[in-house]
């Protein structure tokens, strides 16, 4: 069955739409049967958002269990931003602090890295500080559990030290033009949370970030995974000794702490596990505050890989004109039969996984012997519109339109094609895309094309934008990209030449 996931300016217009104070997100409830295949809008990329009997608590409906061929729930992410700005008002030029709340091994870090990429993709000036690499340059990495007692008064006083030294760099860094900062540490009482407020004051804006976790498995799979990773146990030979000492250390802190019931906050509660959860806001408005609520609600842990490979070579790619809607060439043939045979080794024991294509027919083409998957089209997977410059070569460009050859030689990110795109245009109408990438749990194969890849290879790969332009992605290649709770890894697989 093929899904096509429509322009979503023309779906938004037509859907019901719920604005939810507490949050500053919209989520249009209105579902739609498609023009062709099954198609149900759920509006800005996320799962269903359900008001509880609480005002400012939502949970995920259903999350990620519809059924195997609905559409993804993101059509409209763009347009539901443009109305966002239109009624919350322009993107505040600001500062922000996002501070981290939560008890060791409850994802913080994950959480916090996660943010940061996609603040950064969208163009955000955002820079993660862990406060533990503060202590560990200021006293050391091999501290035990007794550093992190209460009753420690050395202890606390060189935690606090190192939390406000953090906290001043992330300060120095906002006034010389940084726009977010993630601030990650436990924060886990209100005396440390009112320091770090006081500090703020005239500032930056802060917004708590709590991350509880209620699943002992989990706890004990981030507790194993602490000790194999983190500095702090780097010259411990004994794992089950660090074992214990990091438990020590997680119990101090459950002795005093405090969650979060101050200020503006998020709450993310048993999130981690992949499996619905809830998120809790309070005193939560404005443009950037509410797109954060809104990746985090969709935004989970569950590992699964992402296979991305632009389409079969075209018969364009042949001729060396750009865009068009061409036809693949031999070779392309050749690749896409390669391509069916390594996804159904590949996802043999994946039987959820699904393929997602743009609206040409070079990818559709490329797709089309892959059997035994959902595949659905995207329009916003859709190569960059070269507008007046479509179905011509580089050199007729350079030839007949001198001077948008060398503003593209000049800057080919902000360069827009006229009556075309730029790549900043194509980020945009890509985030959509991200979002159902994030909140899905099966594999995903995107066959798409190379400015339309570039940009979503350096979501993953925490690329600066002033790189996307110049990526590598080459022809009959896949490009594994492996999300767990470890990060992001990624793996090659050059089919052909």
């Amino acid at each position: 069955m093929e899904v096509v996931v429509p322009d979503p300016s023309k779906v938004f217009q037509s859907s019901g739409m719920v604005e939810s104070k507490s949050v500053g997100t919209f989520s249009p409830l209105q579902k739609h049967d498609s023009q062709k295949g099954h198609f149900v809008d759920r509006g800005v990329g996320s799962p269903r958002l359900v008001r509880s009997s609480s005002s400012n608590i939502f949970s995920g409906d259903n999350l990620g269990t519809g059924t195997k061929n609905s559409m993804p729930a993101a059509a409209g992410a763009v347009a539901a931003a443009a109305v966002a700005d239109q009624m919350l008002g322009l993107k505040e030029d600001r500062h922000l602090a996002i501070v981290l709340v939560g008890l060791p091994a409850r994802g913080k870090t994950f959480t916090a890295a996660k943010l940061t990429r996609y603040l950064r993709w969208l163009g955000h000036d955002t820079k993660h500080f862990n406060v533990g690499k503060y202590r560990r340059l200021k006293h050391g990495a091999n501290q035990s559990a007794d550093f992190f007692r209460a009753d420690n008064p050395e202890g606390m006083e060189a935690r606090d030290e190192v939390a406000a030294l953090a906290f001043e760099d992330m300060l120095s860094w906002m006034h010389e033009g940084g726009q977010v900062g993630i601030f990650d540490a436990t924060n886990s009482n209100r005396r440390r949370r009112n320091m770090l407020m006081k500090l703020a004051e005239g500032k930056c804006k802060i917004i708590f970030l709590e991350t509880i976790c209620n699943d002992v498995n989990i706890i004990e799979k981030n507790i194993r995974l602490k000790i194999q990773q983190s500095p702090d146990y780097a010259e411990e030979p004994d794992f089950e000794a660090g074992l214990a000492d990091f438990k020590n250390r997680l119990a101090n802190y459950e002795k005093v702490y405090e969650p979060v019931g101050e200020g503006s906050y998020i709450k993310m509660i048993d999130k981690v596990s992949g499996h619905g959860g809830q998120i809790q806001v309070n005193n939560i408005s404005g443009y950037l505050p509410g797109r954060i609520v809104f990746f985090l609600v969709n935004t989970h842990l569950t590992p699964r890989p992402i296979l991305l490979t632009r389409h079969g070579e075209s018969q364009d790619n042949v001729r060396g004109r750009i865009g068009g809607d061409t036809a693949i060439s031999e070779a392309g043939e050749l690749y896409s039969k390669k391509l069916a045979n390594f996804v159904e080794k590949r996802l043999k024991s994946e039987r959820a996984a699904s393929i997602w294509t743009s609206t040409l027919q070079r990818t559709i083409l490329t797709a089309s012997p892959i059997v035994g998957f959902p595949k659905i089209q995207w329009r916003a997977l859709d190569e960059i519109n070269a507008g007046v410059c479509d179905g011509m070569t580089y050199e007729e460009i350079k030839k007949n339109r001198p001077e948008e050859y060398e503003s593209r030689k000049k800057d080919k990110l902000r360069y827009r094609y006229p009556r075309g795109e730029s790549y900043l245009d194509v980020i945009q109408r890509l985030e959509p895309v991200i979002i159902e990438l994030e909140r899905q749990r099966a594999p995903v194969v995107v066959i798409s094309h190379q400015a339309v890849l570039r940009a979503l290879y350096a979501y993953f790969a925490d690329r600066p934008l002033k790189e996307v332009p110049h990526i590598e992605m080459p022809l009959h290649t896949i490009i594994e990209i492996q999300m767990g709770v470890t990060g992001v890894q990624e793996k090659r697989y050059k089919l052909m030449d």
